[in-house]
């Protein structure tokens, strides 16, 4: 039995006959196979998810604030500044 390549990873799952036989006929008008359409669909929508979650859109009147505060940062105020000390004394404590 042939050894399976260790960049892959076996999936399976139980669907509906009609899902089935929907996805099979995407995969043939497509050109692709079963396996091909899948990765195609399922791995451009899992991409889509993930980068939805991690990356943080802004509009542009935030972009601007947002890098007017790099370029010009505000002040510390009482606060942050106690919490900065807080901060570093649990940190020098470890």
């Amino acid at each position: 039995m042939p050894r399976p390549n260790e960049d892959t990873a076996r999936l399976e799952a139980r669907i509906p006959v009609q899902v089935y036989d929907q996805m099979q006929r995407a995969a043939r008008l497509r050109g692709m196979t079963l396996t091909g359409y899948l990765l195609a669909t399922a791995g451009e929508d899992a991409r889509r998810v993930v980068e939805d979650a991690e990356i943080l859109r802004l509009a542009r009147e935030d972009q601007i604030r947002f890098a007017q505060a790099l370029v010009d940062p505000p002040r510390a105020n009482e606060k942050l500044v106690r919490a900065a000390r807080r901060h570093a004394d649990l940190i020098q404590a470890r």
